[in-house]
């Protein structure tokens, strides 16, 4: 294997004094437009907190979303009998190896309430600010429009001409706080030509809301008051059934705010001089105007923070290549982090569309919590990560613990789609999936990694305990003794990653059984580096887990699957196979991995498998399969294939799957580039193709 690898690596050396010029990387790639994008918006955001913009610098003909990790509504709930209340919900029984079990599915009995658990609470769009003009027009009116997105400060430089007269918009998001800050220069604002306005949008029932996130024609469902009205400062109080929050505006300069418009939560601001500067600050509670920080701090604050980013955390540099496709990879990498930092760095995991728009409800989906997060690992943004993984799995415990409890396990069984009341949604498949289940050693394992002493490694190991004892009694409690193979096994019912199977039938999937092993093994591990005995269960499950099944000296998606690589049905969705040998290192016990089988699963992937249905992290992890597989060039065609695209702004376009963005891709797509920068244990180093120039910085190894 490590002669395999050798033909393929490109190891260049930074000496201190040659250091990257990260800014100017970083600032190649800064996105520009002459025009407004029909899915997505320019952002500024600080994790927990996004603004979208169009051309304008603002939200004016493309009501793109402002969104927070807190903006969250519930409609009310059902009415009808025995559906009044999340409580009433009984869900269904499935027959589970001769005993009924319960699983959060929707209920027959119960659609008004199955429904309305799924749907509540679901993510809001807090507010839309935009320009308003002396007259009606369209985009196409404005004349000489340009914008950029500075990547190293946070800032959007926007500039337009109407009537022949220019005008000039800045935006940023303050670091700390929910805010948008907008400079606005032009001859156009004391004219009243030019003001801005705000509206509030009311929130719909649908799965999906994109590009837009609401409707502004339900006016009578909702209220906004104007209230504490001073020189410089008012409130907008919004109130949508049992949610409440208020956006409070701040100015420099003489204006005054007027509204609602007539049959509209539409309010206006005008300027008397030439130049406004306006702070919007979107809030549960209230905010003290005397002490928040004016639009010039807020600037210089937003550059400390993004220039900090950028230099405090791992770092690739592909631009003395002069191929496409290393500019390419490099671009990529740049807007990704950028995107990730606005839309995935917030104190709950995020969901697939982040902050730009809503998927799901706007609910998060715990199996793609280590797709969304590792990056901030392994490219050096711990304090990122903190801000969710500190406290999400201590905050979920007691819902996972009462969930295996209600259906008969040991342990703490994790959901999937969950909300900020860690509430699992009801669905066949939210509650039939199990991948999501050793997320938690993944995480740990890689902290544990980390540490830098003896006395920092024992903190971790405390840290992680509770919940990898947990997860480790579910998973061994989880696993059905065979008594026919004398073998444990996974299933049915169940999901695999694919999601695409037939749940009672499914049994077996090889990812699922190594990652399982891979789970016990850390915690198992765990409990020996705390000189503590692991539970005989683990040991036991562990030991006498079913081996990875075959079929022609492949893997495939389940044991027993028929007809697989002939029939479409088998070869299409999550090839979840491909991640036992890319995002998962070789078993730590039992028998060793059958790289003969392995390459064989790759090819006949590649040769059958319905890439162009894939999307999101399928084509990173097949490029992490070739990776470790020995085929750079194979890797980079994965993360370059027409199907894996990117927009113009660095955002993951949805394909025929899912709406854009979908940021799984962004995420997926900078841990395959960690590997390839930083290697992993055994093949340490970069992996880049032999006839690039590759510069790193800040990687180390994954698992």
């Amino acid at each position: 294997m490590k002669g395999l690898m050798l033909a393929w690596l490109i190891i260049v050396a930074v000496p201190a004094t040659a250091a990257i010029d990260r800014e100017t990387v970083v600032r190649a790639f800064s996105p520009e437009r002459t025009a407004s994008s029909e899915e997505t918006p320019l952002q500024v955001g600080n994790g927990n907190f996004a603004f979208g913009v169009d051309v304008t610098g603002l939200q004016t003909f493309k009501p793109f979303a402002t969104m927070s990790t807190w903006g969250w509504h519930s409609f009310a709930l059902p009415e009808a009998e025995n559906q009044t209340s999340p409580e009433e919900f009984k869900g269904v029984e499935w027959d589970t190896h001769g005993r009924p079990v319960f699983y959060n599915q929707p209920n027959e009995e119960q659609p008004d309430l199955s429904n309305w658990l799924r749907e509540n609470p679901h993510r809001l769009n807090l507010g839309t600010l935009g320009f308003s003009f002396d007259e009606e027009i369209t985009e196409d009116d404005l004349s000489a429009k340009s914008q950029t997105l500075d990547l190293w400060t946070g800032l959007i430089t926007s500039s337009f001409e109407y009537k022949d007269t220019p005008v000039t918009v800045q935006t940023v998001a303050d670091p700390n706080s929910d805010t948008v800050a907008v400079t606005v220069d032009s001859a156009l604002l004391s004219s009243g030509d030019l003001q801005l306005f705000l509206d509030f949008p009311y929130p719909t029932k649908d799965k999906f809301n994109a590009p837009f996130v609401g409707v502004y024609n339900q006016t009578d469902l909702h209220n906004t008051t104007l209230r504490n009205v001073r020189a410089g400062s008012a409130e907008l109080r919004h109130i949508l059934d049992e949610t409440a929050y208020s956006v409070f505006l701040r100015w420099e300069g003489n204006a005054t705010v007027s509204g609602p418009e007539d049959g509209t939560h539409r309010y206006s601001l005008r300027s008397e001089g030439e130049s406004l500067r306006l702070m919007a600050t979107f809030a549960e509670h209230k905010v003290c105007s005397k002490t928040a920080p004016s639009v010039n701090k807020i600037t210089e604050e937003a550059e400390t923070w993004w220039g900090n980013f950028w230099q405090e955390g791992a770092f690739v540099d592909l631009t003395a290549t002069e191929a496409e496709e290393a500019r390419e990879v490099q671009r990529r990498v740049v807007l990704s982090q950028y995107l990730i930092a606005v839309n995935s760095a917030s104190d709950l995991p995020p969901q697939e569309s982040g902050l730009v728009n809503n998927g799901w409800y706007g609910k998060f989906h715990m199996e793609m919590y280590l797709w969304h997060s590792l990056p901030f690992a392994l490219w050096n943004h711990w304090p990122l990560l903190d801000r969710s993984l500190s406290h999400i799995y201590p905050d979920l415990l007691p819902h996972a613990l009462d969930r295996a409890s209600l259906q008969g396990y040991k342990g703490a069984r994790w959901g999937k789609m969950t909300g900020p009341d860690f509430n699992d949604a009801p669905g066949e498949i939210n509650s039939l999936l199990i991948w999501q289940q050793p997320h938690p050693m993944y995480f740990a394992e890689t902290e544990r990694r980390r540490a830098s002493s003896p006395e920092e490694e024992l903190s971790v190991l405390e840290k992680w305990d509770e919940v990898l004892s947990h997860t480790a009694d579910f998973m061994a409690s989880f696993a059905w003794w065979n008594e026919t193979t004398e073998l444990y096994d996974l299933g049915p019912p169940m999901y695999p990653a694919s999601e695409n199977t037939d749940p009672k039938l499914t049994r077996n999937p090889p990812f699922e059984l190594a990652y399982w092993r891979f789970g016990l093994d850390i915690a198992i591990q765990w409990k020996e580096r705390q000189s503590l005995p692991a539970p005989e269960e683990w040991l036991d499950v562990r030991d006498y887990l079913a081996p990875l099944p075959t079929v022609d000296g492949t893997f495939p998606v389940y044991e027993g699957i028929p007809d697989m690589w002939m029939s479409n049905a088998t070869t299409m969705d999550h090839p979840a196979m491909t991640a036992i040998y890319g995002l998962l290192p070789p078993p730590m016990s039992g028998p060793e991995l059958d790289l003969d089988v392995a390459r064989s699963t790759a090819e006949r992937i590649k040769e059958f498998w319905d890439l162009d249905q894939s999307f999101g992290w399928d084509l990173p992890m097949l490029a992490m399969n070739s990776l470790r597989l020995g085929n750079v060039a194979e890797a980079v065609d994965y993360l370059l294939h027409p199907t894996f695209a990117f927009d113009d702004a660095g955002y993951p376009l949805g394909g025929t799957r899912v709406p854009t963005p979908y940021f799984p891709s962004s995420s997926s797509f900078l841990i395959a580039v960690g590997m390839m920068a930083g290697g992993w244990e055994g093949e340490e180093g970069p992996h880049f193709p032999e006839e690039w120039e590759a510069a790193v910085e800040g990687f180390g190894p994954t698992l």
